[in-house]
């Protein structure tokens, strides 16, 4: 059983969370889960947190796939038999796999945020609509006489009346039940909800797994840009993934040739890119701009500060050499401290301006025209 399915948009190389049989990174967590349910120890709430795209839900449901295959009558459980991958992989041809990965599984609910069929896009949050019927799934005899599961991905979404409906579900759980919360920022969860959750934080990919990955599911990068790629988004792959389709490497480069010219920025093409990015068709485009933009302010802050961006520290690859000049230039031009308070100040702006729906070109004129007063 699901919820909050998006209508289906272009098929995607990588495989959503629900169908993908592959776990890279979290082998530890994943033996824990494992673990904690051979003991009989198994908690009736978990808290799984980490970076966004980094395979939370992934693991959630290959955690929920495992616990509904244990009644499901198939040979699913045994389908790696003696080759050393974790006990929580199930064959992908199974009935309880399929029936996952399809979202009708009768014994799993999934909760996100909905589809708003009158804006054509996602809601903002999670409702209290969403989670009220979470406490009704979970009171039902489990159809297969195992396990009633429920996934709340992005749980960090849930509005106010949302979170107080699933904490009173936590104050008194039903038995042979299990609430997996899959947060991308778990402090933004009720204290109460946490402190009631085992919580799993999971750690960015590391870059050389995030690469391969990156290259498998986006195949027209090559291995020197799949790289740069997992370096630019912390080792998550559903962020790099976003930025290829935005077309986020060709805007980077964009970005980077202003950039390199602070404080005397040409004007013409200052305009032009921000006309580009203010195009209604081009939203993708601008979001990926503002993550890149500020990830880059915070990592020249960072590096300026540890004396990492000196002579000789030019990298190999024509984005990344270019990256590295930019940084050198802007970091020799101010302090540390100063680079790093026009970071938070361009983030509150760029926030500022989507909460308020204000003009995108100014906005991003604004934060270039920061940057080059404070490196002059």
């Amino acid at each position: 059983m699901a919820r909050a399915v998006e209508p289906a948009a272009a098929a995607e190389s990588a495989p959503p969370p629900r169908a993908n049989p592959d776990l890279l990174g979290h082998e530890s967590a994943a033996r824990e889960l494992e673990r904690l349910y051979r003991a009989g120890m198994l908690p009736q709430a978990i808290l799984l947190g980490g970076p966004r795209g980094i395979g939370k839900a992934t693991l959630a449901f290959r955690f929920a796939r495992f616990l509904l295959a244990q009644g499901s009558g198939d040979d699913a459980v045994d389908f790696w038999g003696d080759l050393g991958e974790t006990g929580l992989a199930i064959d992908p041809d199974s009935g309880a796999f399929r029936r996952v990965a399809a979202g009708g599984h009768a014994d799993l609910l999934t909760v996100e945020r909905a589809w708003d069929p009158r804006r054509k896009r996602l809601r903002g949050d999670i409702v209290v609509e969403d989670t009220r019927e979470i406490g009704e799934f979970l009171r039902l005899t489990a159809a297969e006489e195992g396990w009633r599961i429920v996934i709340v991905d992005g749980a960090e979404e849930m509005n106010r009346n949302a979170a107080n409906a699933v904490l009173k579900i936590l104050e008194e759980p039903p038995s042979r039940a299990l609430l997996m919360l899959v947060s991308h920022s778990p402090g933004r969860l009720l204290p109460t909800i946490r402190s009631r959750c085992r919580r799993l934080l999971l750690r960015a990919l590391p870059q050389p797994v995030a690469g391969r990955l990156i290259a498998r599911y986006r195949p027209q990068v090559d291995g020197a840009e799949a790289e740069l790629l997992a370096g630019l988004c912390g080792g998550s792959v559903g962020r790099a993934l976003e930025l290829v389709d935005a077309g986020g490497l060709g805007l980077y480069r964009s970005l980077l040739e202003l950039l390199v010219q602070a404080p005397a920025m040409d004007s013409a093409k200052l305009h032009g890119f921000a006309d580009r990015l203010a195009r209604a068709d081009t939203e993708d485009g601008y979001r990926a701009v503002e993550e890149l933009l500020t990830q880059f302010l915070a990592r020249m802050a960072t590096g300026t500060a540890r004396g990492a961006l000196g002579p000789g520290q030019i990298p190999a690859g024509q984005i990344a050499a270019a990256e590295a000049m930019a940084m050198q230039r802007l970091g020799a031009r101010a302090d540390p401290a100063r680079w790093a308070e026009l970071h938070g100040q361009i983030e509150r702006d760029f926030t500022a301006a989507r909460d308020l729906n204000l003009d995108r070109k100014q906005t991003m004129l604004g934060a270039f025209f920061a940057i080059a007063q404070t490196a002059r």
